[in-house]
């Protein structure tokens, strides 16, 4: 599947992705889910005394990962993308992700994104199901059950509230 076949499924209003060979469609987001996502977004930053990481981020973008094809709903990263880079699916590996769940797509949010994203190289996921204010937040390390809204310090030194 490339990347032009994803683009003519949002023409449809489908967003498709491919996690380790499997394809996922599922309905583009509703207003609701948005307002989330950029809320979130809106609150990355770096944390106090950080000056290696930008904390940029990144809304519904395709990122090419070694074993797939994602759009994270805010993928954040340590610095921005070349031109080059932002005219193609990223390859830059987001430092960190957060997922905001749909209705109907818990399963792939909260089971399968966190274990794919983590095993592709991103340093922290973080899930938020607006539906029971639960958020994920899984590491190399560790998974944590938090209930938002919650401020997390993430591994390259950014903050971002959920």
């Amino acid at each position: 599947m490339t990347l032009q076949d994803l683009l003519r499924a949002d023409q449809l209003g489908i967003r498709l992705e491919v996690m380790n060979g499997l394809s996922i469609w599922e309905a583009m987001p509703l207003y609701g889910h948005q307002k989330h996502v950029e809320r979130i977004a809106g609150s990355v930053r770096p944390a106090a005394g950080v000056v290696d990481c930008q904390c940029v981020h990144a809304i519904d973008v395709y990122v090419q990962f070694r074993d797939g094809l994602k759009r994270p709903d805010v993928s954040i990263f340590c610095r921005e993308p070349t031109e080059a880079e932002a005219a193609q699916a990223l390859t830059l590996i987001p430092e960190a992700v957060v997922e905001v769940v749909s209705k109907g797509y818990e399963a792939k949010d909260l089971q399968f994104a966190p274990n794919f994203y983590l095993s592709q190289g991103v340093k922290d996921v973080l899930v938020f199901d607006p539906a029971t204010l639960l958020v994920l937040h899984a590491t190399p390390d560790r998974t944590e059950r938090l209930v938002s809204p919650v401020t997390r310090r993430l591994a390259c030194g950014c903050e971002v509230t959920v």
